[in-house]
């Protein structure tokens, strides 16, 4: 009982003045990992950058825990971003996919009594104060009401007015971690604060679950929570618990291969759907937003980070990857002019350039679309794939803000769908949802 206590979290800092003292405490901790460093490498020429970014990794995830919000948002961004960061960022960040510290029991009634004007036990039949599962924006309780049993996410406490603050804080480390130009940075960042202060909104997020999952009902092994707006606030959703193991839980059993694909197909024409025929994405698929059932279906649990594709991306972008379009230099050219991958001021060596390296990389990430199934259990696609990312994120070239900011939530959903289909090692039909293309020679 008293290790569970010492692991909860009964305040938060909320001031912007506390969160940027505990990112200055950060700052100071992550340069004397450096300083420690550099000592080492006087008398060891040799060291490599290994236990430096460990030691970064782990200052940096323990400050973002206790702040959690946007700050530990962007390290679960990164973690899945897995060309951009060092091993120890991407192993230790990826923790906050599952695990943060949960919030104590009088934080929880005071954030009902903020919403409802009551307690947790003056709304429902039962209430359990012990989260089940603590995230980056909030945590999930258990509860009971005319006999049903309930999930009920409880938002940070700040989290949602600190947004901007947090990503200003964020903005060094991410600079040191990444680095991107400033103006790549800044778009980054922009895009991520737009996202985050709609996931920050739950009466948004229950509009959203509502209309996504009722719009998904037709795809087949695919099952959503139901939700209660009149048990739901800005910072506090109701919904239906549905009973299922994680992803790693699921893995563990050691599920037969029929069962893999069953739930990656289910996972493709989820995303797919969306993509094609709502023109709008669940652009958070890390492993915490799902359920496997046991029956076998797959739950989704999670509908705050949604992102729209407006048609001057959609268009170009899966003309690319869908089509022969990539055999037609022009084409290609005037698509990746589009999508700003090639600039106005660009001089014909740098429109060359741009033009082969990214025509190669569009060729690897649209594989799985260009045939009618797709085995994503080969390392050799996934090795090619992060090799050829980790190549050009050293190059200069690439050190300039390129590509148009939709491509910022859009790959990260095609780059987490495919990961969590590798760690299925799932087969699965990829011509099921198709995009919706015009003007483009089949």
């Amino acid at each position: 009982m008293s290790e569970d206590k010492a692991q909860e979290q009964n305040s938060i800092p909320t001031s912007k003045v506390q969160r940027s003292a505990k990112f200055v405490k950060t700052g100071l901790k992550v340069g004397g990992n450096y300083i420690k460093h550099y000592s080492k490498k006087l008398f060891n020429p040799d060291l490599d950058r290994t236990e430096l970014n460990e030691d970064n990794a782990t200052d940096i995830y323990e400050s973002l825990s206790e702040l959690k919000g946007s700050a530990l948002k962007v390290a679960q961004m990164l973690s899945m971003d897995k060309n951009i960061l060092p091993k120890a960022y991407v192993d230790k960040f990826s923790q906050s996919q599952y695990n943060a510290p949960p919030l104590s029991g009088p934080l929880i009634v005071q954030t009902f009594k903020k919403y409802f004007g009551k307690s947790p036990e003056q709304i429902y039949d039962q209430f359990n104060l012990k989260s089940t599962n603590a995230a980056s924006i909030g945590q999930v309780h258990q509860a009971m009401l005319n006999g049903q049993k309930l999930a009920v996410k409880i938002q940070y406490p700040g989290v949602g007015d600190s947004i901007s603050s947090d990503l200003k804080l964020v903005k060094p480390f991410a600079f040191r971690l990444l680095g991107m130009s400033e103006k790549e940075l800044d778009v980054y960042m922009r895009e991520v604060e737009e996202r985050l202060l709609e996931e920050t909104d739950y009466e948004l997020e229950v509009r959203r679950s509502i209309e996504f999952s009722n719009a998904c009902s037709l795809l087949n092994n695919v099952v959503f929570p139901t939700y209660y707006p009149e048990l739901s606030s800005k910072r506090i959703i109701t919904m239906s618990w549905l009973e299922g193991q994680h992803l790693r839980e699921f893995l563990q059993t050691n599920p037969s291969q029929e069962l893999r694909n069953q739930i990656g197909q289910a996972l493709w024409d989820f995303y797919n759907f969306q993509q094609h025929e709502l023109r709008a994405v669940h652009a958070d698929p890390h492993p915490g937003n799902f359920m496997i059932t046991p029956d076998g279906k797959l739950g989704i649990i999670d509908f705050g980070c949604i992102k729209e594709m407006p048609e001057d991306f959609y268009y170009p972008f899966f003309s690319l990857t869908s089509t022969n379009l990539l055999d037609d230099k022009d084409e290609t050219i005037k698509a990746f002019r589009k999508l700003e991958m090639i600039l106005p001021n660009d001089t014909p060596q740098q429109i060359e350039f741009y033009y082969n390296m990214y025509r190669q990389m569009i060729s690897l990430f649209a594989k799985p679309y260009m045939s009618n199934t797709f085995n994503f259990s080969q390392t050799a696609f996934f090795d090619e794939l992060y090799g050829f990312g980790e190549m050009i994120a050293r190059m200069p070239e690439f050190k300039q803000a390129r590509g148009v900011k939709h491509f910022i939530y859009v790959n990260r959903t095609n780059f987490g769908l495919y990961n969590i289909l590798h760690e299925l090692q799932a087969e699965v039909r990829t011509d099921t949802y198709k995009p919706h293309l015009i003007n483009v020679a089949e």
